[in-house]
């Protein structure tokens, strides 16, 4: 049986070191301009430019115009967690500065997963969640139990409408860094818009870890049982 070709061309779409590094600036969920994925990629625009019209081409990345500005982001939730999968079976990369060195720290502890929580933080509230029962884990999908469903209500969160979207509602994301399952979905993507809301964490300029605030520290400790350290 011989390969599909299908595979092939988005194995060589990933298999280029600065479209693979565009591709994970992307995961933050964002849109980004060209200059700012080049910048990140450490490339010229003209390069990056290139790559992202390939990007685009092969459906892993999808461009919105406003005006005379092109702005980049994935093309769904689908990609990301591909992405994360990849991430989750290659070898750490090998860190040449402090300043390297305090990012891949900063991305562990807490980043987004296109629109959710990852790192230690996404990890910690997804256990916090299991351990009280609120969630159970069912093949690689998180349901949610009748106490869960009065927890989340009561948090604030409207579970109908987050239903409502057209996409993976609870989904068991495989955690890169903590190898670990991390809360997916919409459901995971309407606690972290949540907690951005509550300014329980601030995202962090240019890459996409997360903050915890102080304000946070004591919300996740009084909600979820959760010492953030």
């Amino acid at each position: 049986m011989g390969i599909n070709p299908n595979i092939a061309e988005i194995a060589s779409l990933l298999g280029e070191t600065s479209r693979a590094t565009m591709l994970a600036s992307m995961m933050d969920g964002r849109f980004h301009t060209a200059s700012e994925l080049a910048y990140m990629a450490a490339i010229k625009p003209q390069t990056a430019s290139f790559h992202l019209a390939k990007l685009v081409d092969g459906k892993l990345v999808k461009v919105e115009k406003q005006g005379r500005h092109r702005y980049f982001r994935l093309a769904g939730e689908d990609i990301a967690q591909l992405l994360e999968s990849f991430l989750a079976m290659s070898p750490p990369p090998e860190v040449r500065s402090l300043k390297q060195s305090s990012q891949m720290k900063v991305l562990q502890d807490a980043r987004t997963c296109y629109d959710h929580l990852a790192g230690k933080l996404g990890v910690q509230l997804t256990e916090s969640l299991l351990n009280a029962s609120y969630l159970e884990l069912d093949q690689k999908q998180f349901v949610i139990t009748t106490e869960g469903e009065k927890f989340f209500a009561d948090f604030g969160l409207d579970l109908d409408e987050l239903k409502k979207m057209r996409r993976s509602f609870s989904h068991a994301c495989l955690d890169w860094s903590e190898r670990r399952y991390h809360l997916g979905g919409a459901l995971g993507h309407g606690l972290l818009t949540h907690f951005l809301n509550l300014e329980w964490i601030t995202r962090v300029p240019s890459i996409r870890a997360i903050k915890v605030t102080e304000k946070g520290r004591t919300g996740f400790k009084e909600v979820f049982n959760m010492d953030i350290t």
